[in-house]
């Protein structure tokens, strides 16, 4: 029997090549000769889950035959970028194969003149932005990342992944006008298009993002770019307490400094900086560079951000956190963090956007499950007053038994009703997503 499965989905991926496939195959990671389908490996493993089989498309018309064989045989798929966020959200029910999306790389189209780019989901962030930037542009997006780690386009948008500066412009799903996906019965849709205002059909770019790759898979992404600014500065401001890191960001949000990102960052040994991200011309840099500055009560003054800027206060194995509040409401998300690093003498550090609401936070492995459920829970409390949520991104399987990692989610019933309409057999990444779906 997985004889026959593998030689279906290898007959699959050869079947969609040829003069009607929708693109050059790009070599990829492992060389032009690499198997697109294969046994899986050790390496393949999924939150603790280890596939069956792993393929590797290398265009569209690859990856929907692949799917429609997964869903003839009843397959259970998940998508894998980069694997960066691989042990993020919770551990898939069952796991037959694994899409790796590596190999559908490359920029399809480059609009320069329009401010637009269509790109293939598997191409490295890092990877596109250089190439934009060759056109004096960029996708205005950070992708907070431990050091050295990557990131591929169809991940961030699986995960809803912005950094700093959603402050200014604004979050994934602000950014991408048009999606290509795969729909798990491995029919190829579109929607959106490569103008910044096309609001026709379902808003499938919506919906996908930060699904997890839940309701199919993502196959290529139009953006919209911005210019790159001319000049830059951050300004560091060390704060004594989160009541004075509170003080001081929302002295910035009241001015008229326009920041592009505005950054707390509150250590486990109780040192709080605060950053802020200036862009623009030269000249109104150093102005608002200035001005900035003095409501800031002094600040050093740089080109390049803190060595905190833009990652995640968390090492893999360890438990990371999102904490979401209204702006006014982020005093309180930094108050409450220090209060339980004192009450439960945890190593507890947050770090994030004061300036959009949206903060992480990080245990070490080694906290005491029970520690981290009363931690996450009296976090969820305060969120909940200011507006926000608190999720468990990732965390040591003993946590994940004690933690519901997504915590009350309202909408819960819609989020069902739209998995059952694009996956009635519940087989991408099943039980990933909130409430299990």
């Amino acid at each position: 029997m997985a004889g026959d499965v593998l030689a279906a989905l290898r007959a699959a991926a050869g079947e969609a090549t040829g003069p009607a496939d929708d693109g050059a195959r790009p070599a990829g990671p492992d060389g032009p000769d690499a198997a697109v389908v294969r046994p899986a490996g050790d390496e393949d493993v999924v939150a603790g889950v280890r596939p069956r089989y792993v393929a590797a498309p290398g265009s569209t018309a690859e990856a929907a035959a692949l799917v429609r064989v997964a869903a003839a045989r009843g397959l259970a798929v998940v998508v894998r970028g980069a694997g960066t966020r691989q042990d993020w959200a919770n551990p898939p029910r069952r796991l037959d194969l694994l899409l790796d999306t590596r190999r559908l790389a490359g920029v399809v189209e480059h609009a320069a003149g329009d401010l637009i780019v269509v790109v293939r989901a598997g191409t490295p962030v890092a990877e596109l932005q250089a190439a934009l930037a060759t056109a004096g542009q960029h996708l205005a997006l950070d992708t907070p990342l431990p050091p050295g780690a990557a990131s591929t386009v169809g991940g961030v948008v699986a995960t809803n992944t912005s950094g700093p500066r959603r402050m200014r412009y604004g979050t994934v799903r602000d950014l991408l006008i048009g999606i290509t996906v795969v729909r798990p019965d491995g029919v190829v849709a579109r929607a959106g298009g490569k103008v910044v205002k096309n609001v026709a059909g379902y808003d499938l770019g919506k919906l996908f993002t930060g699904a997890y790759g839940t309701l199919g898979l993502v196959a290529e992404c139009a953006f919209r770019l911005h210019p790159l600014p001319a000049a830059r500065a951050f300004l560091t401001r060390r704060a004594g307490d989160a009541a004075e890191a509170g003080r001081l960001a929302a002295a910035v949000l009241a001015a008229q400094v326009v920041p592009s990102a505005l950054e707390v960052d509150a250590a486990p040994d109780g040192r709080t900086e605060v950053a802020v991200l200036l862009e623009g011309t030269p000249r109104g840099v150093k102005e608002r560079a200035a001005a900035t500055r003095a409501l800031l009560g002094g600040a050093t003054v740089a080109d390049e951000p803190p060595p905190w800027w833009s990652s995640y206060p968390w090492r893999p194995g360890d438990v990371g956190l999102t904490l979401t509040a209204a702006l006014s409401g982020v005093p309180r998300l930094l108050a409450a963090a220090a209060e339980a690093r004192r009450r439960y003498g945890v190593a507890l550090a947050v770090r994030g956007s004061a300036g959009a609401g949206v903060l992480h936070a990080g245990l070490p492995s080694a906290t005491p499950p029970d520690v981290v459920a009363r931690t996450v829970a009296e976090l969820r409390v305060v969120a909940g007053s200011a507006g926000g949520h608190a999720v468990v991104l990732t965390a040591p399987p003993q946590v994940r038994e004690r933690v519901d990692l997504w915590g009350p989610v309202d909408g819960l019933r819609l989020m069902r009703r739209v998995k059952a309409q694009f996956d009635p057999d519940a087989r991408f990444a099943p039980g990933r997503f909130v409430g299990g779906i």
